[in-house]
């Protein structure tokens, strides 16, 4: 896997907020330029729009220039319009992984969709899709008790589980997934030493490493989707680019129909899996499944 090159800060401020001209700002800004940051200027007017004292201001300042994830220290990351609260030392929701959202929403049931978020993180994901849906029921699950508390402050009339994978899930969702994600760990393990500090360092090895050829989670999701999922569900797993043809081969293995969508803006590359059976011309959101 190719290590995506670095992008601005995920949050923004919101157009409210005045932007911060004070000499504050350029003492802020000094600071984290020194420290390395790439995007001083946005994540200077992000910390004090945020900070509420000047001495919260000087903490998180401190905070940042050590290293810790921006999203960290303003305890929240902007996540395909919505504000998700990121605690420390849990995975921040990355910006590529919003067309993994944008995918789903195309082919989810325009009302009571069935959804299940695995390694669900902070919730991000199963929130941004059951925000752009009607009336849906959906359950989340993570094995990182840290996570697990994180998502449950997100997510709104969903049910969140610690476990690994499917096992803490009610028995009664067999069979009856609609949309099944799983933003699964796919940094191949000898790989995981040429992430950014950031993420190696302040968040989980569980959220990051996927094993040897950075598939092994995926197996573990693919060989149970079939199960979980309803006919003609789908199945959506975020990998890298070299990886697809590999991913879709595992698919495949398991009984799921597989495709691979790309998105060159996002660096980013989703394999979608549909349990065969559902009727040929069902109709997502957006329009036909094709």
């Amino acid at each position: 896997m190719t290590v995506p090159p670095p992008t601005s800060p995920s949050p923004s401020p919101s157009p409210s907020v005045p932007r911060p001209s004070s000499p504050a700002l350029s003492v802020v800004v000094a600071t984290l330029r020194v420290a390395g940051c790439v995007f001083a200027e946005d994540e200077a007017r992000l910390l004090l729009s945020t900070a509420r004292t000047p001495a919260e201001l000087s903490a998180m300042v401190e905070r940042r220039a050590a290293g810790l994830p921006l999203e960290h220290v303003l305890g929240w990351a902007e996540f395909h319009g919505l504000r998700i609260t990121v605690d420390p030392g849990v995975f921040v929701p990355r910006r590529r992984t919003e067309f993994l959202v944008d995918r789903a929403v195309r082919l989810a049931p325009r009302s009571g969709a069935v959804v299940v978020d695995l390694c669900c993180g902070s919730g991000a994901v199963g929130a941004a899709l059951v925000a752009d849906l009607d009336q849906a029921e959906w359950y989340a699950s993570d094995v990182d008790p840290a996570a697990v508390a994180c998502a449950r402050r997100n997510v709104t009339g969903g049910e969140v589980f610690e476990g690994d994978l499917f096992a803490p899930l009610p028995a009664g969702l067999r069979g009856r997934v609609d949309i099944l994600l799983a933003n699964v760990p796919y940094v191949p393990s000898d790989e995981v030493g040429l992430l950014p500090p950031e993420a190696r360092e302040h968040e989980p090895l569980v959220a990051l490493d996927g094993g040897a050829d950075g598939l092994d989670v995926l197996r573990r999701v693919t060989a149970e989707a079939t199960r979980w999922l309803a006919p003609g569900g789908h199945l959506f797993v975020e990998t890298g680019e070299r990886q697809a043809p590999h991913a879709v081969e595992v698919f495949q293995r398991d009984g799921l129909l597989a495709r691979v969508e790309h998105s060159d803006e996002l660096y980013a590359t989703v394999v979608i899996g549909t349990r065969p059976g559902g009727r040929a011309d069902r109709v997502g959101r957006g329009g036909a499944d094709r």
